[in-house]
């Protein structure tokens, strides 16, 4: 039998994909990494748009910050250097009032909750107490494949600090938990917004708990911004894997992963032509990876193959835009709550959480809320070289927003009225700032990102969902079938610039040769 092309192979290069192949190259194995766009980076990319540095999706960055990526494949020597972002995110509601931050510290973010909702203060310290501790138990576990012995040692660490409440609140919905501490929409209603309507779900969902858990990640983790934006972490990533030796092709595209006997083969090209290899990563989601592409799986593969056929595709429900704007904007509310008004963190403009559940309730129909959950920062203020015109950059994202859209994307007015939405809340004169505007929507995300239906298949839950999922390979990253192992935001720990999935799964391919 000839000798194997390759070690290994990684199939997709986002993020996770990227993590996976570097850290297999460094481990000394010769490994091909393969991306179907021109580019690697997917979704965590930035990209070259009307003469600005614009991010295909947010550039706040939280979790992959608590790895230990960056250091382990010495990053920084790479080019990769984080702007801090404090306060960490501006938060405000549709229903009116002055906005409130949300800073690293506890002590600065309850002071500007008292200045406004002073009733609230003492319930946020109450929140934080509780909820940091699970925090930093998530952040611990995601770190490693989870394992019952794995969390059992963790917990011990931490004398049982955060367990108690991760136990409570993940069978809990989210909203009943905001209810049991805060009063007011503008404490209830933003950390639904960045926590279960940014997973696509209801915040009123029975099990959606941990999605309460929100604004204190903020208070465990640091955000922070890559300097040349958010690509420049897959870009880095894709350095330190050359520096280790590792093979890239980009533009092609994986028909097969080919099988024999017990194991895989390697894959299959658009072209016909056949690479080999004892590992295959895929950093794709399941569907395509077991359902399109996995040929004659051996017999111990078959009732995995058959789960996944059975498991719908969920619809995509996010947008983003980009827009070039003449002069940053200034929000009424940011300035009646004494917040900083540039814009250079993220803005939370959330609907109730009774709009968010008739949202979700819409997506069925392909319908949006009047006032859809808005996403808002300008990167250009904390980043000026990511446009070299001296102009100012606009993200702006929207949530829900269905890609079963009735008459299709492509002639909607959705995208411009969430842009006069936006433009409601700011001082007189916003739209004759607007040089150039685009909308990514769902179907653009599929057609330009190879996400089926505009959806990436996302992990949900956390370590104690991850210890009795029904579908052990995204929470092992390995299958049925010898040497074909899977990472990517459908693998624990979840969505999200995390990159320890593709750690973790490249930690069990080490651990197994």
């Amino acid at each position: 039998m000839a000798a194997p092309d390759f070690d290994a192979i990684v199939i997709g290069g986002g993020h996770n994909g990227l993590v996976s192949a570097a850290y297999l190259a460094k481990a000394g194995m010769k490994t091909l990494l393969i991306e179907a766009r021109h580019a690697v980076g997917g979704t965590a990319a930035s990209e070259r748009w009307s003469g600005a540095m614009v991010n295909i999706c947010n550039c706040d960055h939280i979790t992959f910050r608590t790895t230990p990526v960056a250091e382990e494949l010495s990053l920084a020597e790479h080019g990769l250097k984080y702007l801090e972002i404090d306060p960490a995110q501006v938060n405000m509601t549709w229903s009116g009032g002055p906005a409130w931050f949300s800073h690293h510290s506890v002590d600065e973010t309850i002071e500007s909750i008292g200045r406004n909702y002073p009733a609230e203060a003492k319930a946020y310290r109450k929140y934080v107490k509780a909820a940091m501790p699970a925090v930093r138990l998530v952040f611990d576990a995601a770190n490693d494949p989870p394992s019952l012995g794995g969390l059992t040692r963790k917990v011990l660490d931490r004398r049982g600090a955060g367990l108690a409440t991760l136990l409570r609140w993940s069978r809990r919905s989210a909203a009943d938990i905001m209810r049991e501490y805060f009063s007011t929409d503008a404490l209830q209603a933003p950390g639904m917004l960045v926590g279960p309507m940014v997973w696509g779900i209801s915040p009123e969902l029975p099990g959606s708990g941990l999605g309460a858990l929100t604004y204190a990640l903020r208070h465990v983790g640091k955000v922070g911004r890559p300097v040349g934006g958010a690509g420049q972490v897959p870009t880095t990533i894709l350095n330190a894997f050359e520096s280790f030796g590792g093979h890239v092709r980009t533009s092609t595209k994986v028909t097969a992963i080919t099988c024999e006997g017990s194991g895989v083969r390697g894959v299959t090209l658009e072209d016909g032509t056949e690479i080999t290899a004892g590992v295959v990563v895929s950093a794709c989601n399941p569907h395509d990876t077991f359902v399109r592409w996995l040929r004659d799986p051996p017999p111990q593969a078959r009732t995995m193959v058959q789960r996944w056929k059975a498991i719908p595709h969920e619809d995509g429900y996010e947008s983003k835009i980009d827009a070039i704007l003449t002069r940053v904007p200034h929000l009424r509310a940011a300035a009646e709550g004494g917040v900083p008004d540039d814009l250079g963190a993220t803005y939370a403009i959330a609907p109730s959480l009774a709009d968010m559940h008739r949202g979700y309730q819409l997506m069925a129909s392909g319908q949006v809320l009047d006032t859809p959950g808005l996403l808002a920062n300008v990167p250009s203020v904390i980043d000026p070289a990511l446009d070299p015109d001296g102009r100012h950059i606009l993200s702006l994202e929207a949530l829900f927003t269905p890609y079963g859209l009735p008459g299709g994307w492509a002639s909607s007015q959705e995208p411009s009225r969430w842009l006069d939405l936006f433009g409601s809340l700011a001082e007189p004169g916003f739209s004759d700032t607007i040089i150039d505007w685009r909308a990514m929507t769902p179907d653009r995300y599929e057609r330009e990102f190879h996400l089926p239906h505009g959806h990436a298949t996302s992990f949900a839950g956390g370590p104690l969902a991850a210890l009795r999922n029904k579908n052990p390979e995204l929470t092992r990253y390995e299958t049925p079938v010898k040497g074909l192992y899977i990472t990517g935001a459908a693998t624990f720990p979840g969505a999200g610039v995390w990159g320890a999935s593709g750690r973790n799964a490249a930690m069990k391919v080490l651990s197994q040769r």
